[in-house]
């Protein structure tokens, strides 16, 4: 009878195997990942088999059919990124005792906050990189949940996303508001409608598109009972439906403004159909931040004139 691999115990060579992994799941692929690895195919693939023959489980298919996660080597790509994490959050507690901020800073942004003139995260950014120069910044875009997620998990630092229902898990710092309104395209029925009569009922007879993960777009149209014909999964996404003119929907007004210039999209009574966001950092509520984080928090706030306090 065949003995089955125990891992034992955990090696350096070990991490570095889980790092190659993490980075070809998020990649989607062997090929995908060889540019962000900077190493070559064979290479990359040579390292999932020594992983998988050091686990004894098979991680992910791969061929023509396409690359794609076992359910195995999705809870080992869970367990990484938790043990990486860790790993990295002790680095951090180490270089704080010297006093030195290095290493990286992972940060994910709610989509299409870069036109909202309120938000100031460029500004912190910039901040950021001149007070901590030694330290990479990574910056991922992400869905609401993901980026909810991926602070908990510890895979990001921070996040500047919406408020909508505050988790225990996490601690909150308001930065800057952002006002959302209901949009039509210029093939929509409404389009060229008189709209000032316009009430929700009227609007709960369209089809609607809204974002397909719990958010305030999702909280606002459970609210008034709109009839989601077509989901999305970012405010881009959201925009093409829009314009495809057989859907309305809720978008950024400062995103929005470009197709509203260029006669693509139309408010529909904007005094009536909007509701406002409030956007924040998100931090994990334990343990405490890293240095390196909560001097990006730091920057964050400045940038915002907010006070630490609110």
């Amino acid at each position: 009878m065949k003995r089955k691999p125990t891992l034992g115990q955990v090696s350096d060579l070990d991490i570095r195997l889980l790092r190659v992994f993490r980075t070809v799941a998020e990649c989607g692929g062997l090929a995908a990942a060889e540019l962000e690895l900077n190493i070559g195919v064979s290479t990359v693939s040579r390292h999932i088999k020594d992983l998988e023959d050091r686990l004894g489980l098979v991680l992910c298919r791969r061929g023509r059919g396409g690359f794609a996660l076992t359910a195995e080597g999705q809870q080992v790509y869970d367990g990484a990124l938790r043990l990486l994490a860790a790993i990295d959050g002790f680095r951090a507690g180490v270089e704080e005792i010297h006093q030195r901020m290095t290493g990286s800073i992972a940060i994910a942004l709610f989509d299409k906050i870069v036109s909202n003139p309120q938000a100031r995260v460029s500004q912190a950014l910039g901040a950021f990189a001149e007070r901590a120069p030694d330290v990479a910044i990574e910056l991922h875009v992400a869905p609401l949940n993901a980026i909810e997620r991926g602070v908990m998990d510890g895979q990001y630092q921070i996040g500047i996303a919406p408020m909508h229902r505050c988790s225990a898990s996490l601690d909150y710092h308001r930065l800057f508001p952002e006002r959302m309104y209901l949009y039509c395209g210029c093939d929509h029925r409404l389009f060229r409608a008189n709209d000032g009569n316009l009430t929700w009922d009227d609007i709960r007879a369209e089809s609607y598109a809204g974002l397909g993960y719990h958010s305030p777009n999702m909280e606002l149209s459970h609210n008034v009972q709109l009839r989601r014909a077509a989901s999305a999964y970012d405010q881009e996404a959201v925009a093409m439906l829009v314009q495809s003119g057989r859907f309305v929907g809720f978008l950024p007004d400062h995103y929005a403004r470009s197709f509203e210039e260029g006669g693509a999209m139309r408010r529909l009574r904007p005094e009536m159909f909007n509701y406002d966001v409030q956007f924040a950092a998100l931090v994990r509520h334990a343990p405490k931040p890293s240095r390196v984080a909560q001097t990006f928090i730091d920057c964050l706030l400045a940038a915002h004139q907010v006070s630490p306090t609110n």
